[in-house]
C-alpha cells in the first residue's frame, strides 16, 4: 500500500486531473486509479455530461451499485460491533448509518459535495445530490480497488474518524414512525395532509404537509424538499407538542372518546313493517320432521275428527211429567208392533 502510494507520487505531476486526485486523495486516503470512475460518480444527471458516442452519462449506474456494497458493508460492521444483538435492531442501526440524510451530511463534512459536477438550478437545495454522490463514490471504489478496499475506506475514514456508531444506535431518526406507532396503541386517527406544494426560487420543488389527529386537532406543520423530508418535520414537531403540551394530548383523547360514543351508540328505534301479507310463523325447529303414525291410532283420529263435526253442548235433556212418560211408554209400545 505503502510502495504504491509512492509509486502515484511520483507519477503525479505527470497526470491529468491533478487538482481532482488531489482533492480525492484528502477525502478516500488513497490516490485513485482510474480517474474516469470517480468523475463519473461525482456527474450529477443535471450537468448533461455526454460521452463520446453522445450518450448522456450521470452517477446513477455508480448509485445503483454503491447502495448495494453499503448494505452490505454496514450490515457487516454492524453484525460485529453490536454481539448478541438482535435481528431488528441490526437493520435499524444499519438503515440509520445508510440513509441519505446520514451521507449527505457525510458528503458535507467530507467536502465532497464541493466536488459535485451539477447544473446550477439542482445544487441549492437538493438535500439527496450529497448522499447519491456518497453512494456512487463507493461503487467507483468497488470498481477501481475491489470490495476490502469499501470496507477499509467506510471503517477506518467513516466510522472511526466521523460517526459515532454507538451514538447513532440510540438516536431516534424515523419520527413519523414514532408518531404512527404512537397513535395505533392509542386507536388514535392521524393523517398527514398536504397543504402546499410550490417551487422555490431555483426551481426546487417544496412540500408542506400537515398532521391532523382525530379528524380535527392540528399538530405541527412541516416543510422539507421531499414529501418524506416535510411529513419528518411535522412529525417530529407533532410529538414535541403532545410532549410538552398537556390540554393538547386531552383534546386529542377527548376528541377519540366522543368518536367511539356515537361508534358504539346502540340504534334504538325498529325499522317499520310494511302491511302487507302476514309472514308465516317459523316452527322452532323446521328441519325436524315428524315420524308416521301407526294405523289405528290414525283411524280413530279419523273417527273423533267425524264426531268433532257436530256441536252437542247446547242440547239439553228436558224434565218429563208423569203423563209425558206414560205417553212416551205408550208410543214406544204401539212403534215395536
Amino acid at each position: 500500500m505503502i510502495l504504491s502510494n509512492f509509486i502515484e507520487i511520483l507519477r503525479f505531476p505527470f497526470r491529468k486531473d491533478k487538482v481532482l486526485r488531489k482533492e480525492l486523495k484528502k477525502i478516500l486516503g488513497f490516490y485513485p486509479d482510474n480517474i474516469e470512475y470517480y468523475r463519473l460518480a461525482l456527474s450529477h444527471k443535471s450537468a448533461v455530461r455526454r460521452a463520446s458516442n453522445g450518450k448522456r452519462i450521470n452517477n446513477e449506474r455508480l448509485e445503483f451499485l454503491g447502495d448495494a456494497i453499503l448494505d452490505a458493508i454496514v450490515g457487516d460492521i454492524v453484525y460485529e460491533h453490536f454481539p448478541g444483538k438482535p435481528e431488528g435492531f441490526l437493520t435499524n442501526t444499519r438503515s440509520k448509518l445508510v440513509k441519505r440524510e446520514t451521507l449527505g451530511q457525510l458528503a458535507k463534512e467530507m467536502g465532497l459535495d464541493k466536488l459535485i459536477i451539477a447544473g446550477n438550478q439542482h445544487t441549492a437545495h437538493n438535500s439527496y445530490m450529497g448522499g447519491n454522490a456518497f453512494e456512487a463514490l463507493v461503487g467507483a471504489i468497488y470498481l477501481d480497488k475491489g470490495y476490502y478496499a469499501c470496507m477499509r475506506f467506510m471503517k477506518k475514514r467513516i466510522l472511526k474518524q466521523m460517526i459515532n456508531i454507538d451514538k447513532i444506535a440510540k438516536k431516534e431518526t424515523n419520527f413519523k414512525s414514532k408518531l404512527l406507532e404512537w397513535s395505533q396503541k392509542n386507536r388514535i386517527r392521524i393523517n398527514f395532509n398536504l397543504i402546499e406544494q410550490k417551487a422555490d426560487a431555483d426551481a426546487s420543488p417544496v412540500f408542506k404537509y400537515e398532521v391532523v389527529l382525530e379528524d380535527t386537532i392540528k399538530g405541527a406543520t412541516g416543510t422539507g424538499y421531499s414529501k418524506k423530508e416535510s411529513q419528518q418535520a411535522a412529525a417530529k414537531g407533532t410529538l414535541q407538542m403532545l410532549r410538552h403540551d398537556v390540554n393538547l394530548l386531552d383534546s386529542v383523547f377527548a376528541a377519540k372518546a366522543d368518536r367511539t360514543k356515537m361508534e358504539e351508540e346502540p340504534v334504538m328505534s325498529l325499522p317499520e313493517i310494511g302491511e302487507g301479507k302476514p309472514e308465516e310463523e317459523v316452527p322452532a325447529n323446521p328441519e325436524r320432521k315428524k315420524k308416521p303414525e301407526p294405523r289405528q291410532q290414525r283411524e280413530k283420529k279419523e273417527e273423533k275428527a267425524e264426531t268433532d263435526e257436530f256441536d252437542l253442548s247446547d242440547i239439553r235433556m228436558k224434565r218429563m211429567s208423569h203423563e209425558d212418560i206414560i205417553a212416551a211408554a205408550e208410543e214406544a209400545a204401539w212403534s215395536e208392533e
